[in-house]
């Protein structure tokens, strides 16, 4: 049985912990607030102009000149995954979530007979792959020291995919993040980059009835200026559903953590009390047992 000390301790402890979980539930949920709002304010323009560009492009894909960006290097033997994740923990399994089904994603990629690198944008998911698949990395990056990321620094990671795409580095690039649907569920997602997925007919572009345009200035002028940067949209909007499930996935575990803290503070104060009661009981009992021998 442990001592009136140590349990003291241990109480103490867990009440220190307690105070420091609680104190980072406050903290995600209030940038929780803020991360949210951003993300569900780009996903309407990320989703529409995924979804404009894929019609627009539908014209121009067939062409010999097309856009790399459009309809990628033509082959389809080498893909690069860029696998968002958080970086930092204590956020429950979000991390380990992205991570697992990158890893899933890799496994089946590489039992087709395809090669598969891997761009990590998140501390935590370079840790997590590079357990099993440190030899198919082809960078790494992280936005630790940043209060908030912003749409340069997705505009960065764009740019960087662009520029291996003109060495012909890879084929076919597929972005993975959590989704952010709300503070209790983030759900692992893909999402095609390059090439553009285009409508596989026109009653795959829009619903309902379509309208048609004229372009000016000439639509792979406007593909050309378009792409780039809907490229970087989609990854603004990658690092935007991170972070609001990162801290919605941390607040959710914080709260359970304190949670926790409160019941074992309970179980570690009635077994303190009950020591105490039975060292008080048999100090009476050698006190009466002592007199009764006088």
């Amino acid at each position: 049985m442990a001592s009136l000390k140590a349990l003291r301790m241990r109480i103490n402890s867990v009440k220190s912990t307690r105070k420091i979980t609680q104190a980072m539930k406050m903290v995600a949920a209030a940038k929780l607030r803020r991360a949210q709002s951003r993300a569900e304010a780009a996903r309407p323009y990320a989703e529409r102009m995924e979804r404009m560009l894929a019609s627009l492009g539908a014209g121009v894909a067939g062409q010999p000149d097309a856009p790399a960006l459009l309809v990628g290097t033509g082959g389809d033997s080498v893909h690069l995954l860029v696998v968002v994740s958080g970086d930092r923990g204590l956020a429950g399994a979000f991390n380990t979530n992205v991570g697992r089904f990158a890893r899933a994603r890799i496994r089946e990629l590489e039992g087709q007979g395809k090669t598969v690198k891997i761009l990590a944008v998140g501390r935590k998911a370079a840790v997590f792959l590079k357990r099993e698949f440190a030899s198919r990395f082809v960078g790494e990056i992280s936005f630790a020291g940043k209060k908030v990321v912003g749409f340069e620094d997705a505009a960065d990671v764009a740019a960087q995919l662009t520029a291996m795409l003109d060495k012909g580095e890879f084929d076919v690039c597929t972005l993975v993040y959590n989704r952010f649907k709300n503070v209790i569920t983030q759900t692992p997602s893909e999402q095609k980059l390059i090439p553009t997925a285009l409508p596989e007919s026109e009653e795959d572009t829009l619903a309902g009835p379509q309208a048609l345009y004229e372009y000016e200035p000439a639509e792979d002028e406007i593909l050309a200026a378009l792409l780039p940067q809907n490229l970087a949209v989609q990854i603004y909007r990658a690092l935007l559903e991170t972070t609001a499930g990162f801290y919605g996935s941390q607040m959710t575990a914080m709260d359970n953590a304190t949670r926790n803290a409160g019941e074992m503070i309970n179980k570690l104060t009635l077994n303190y009390n009950r020591t105490r009661q039975a060292n008080i009981t048999k100090e009476l009992i050698e006190i009466i047992s002592g007199a009764e021998a006088v």
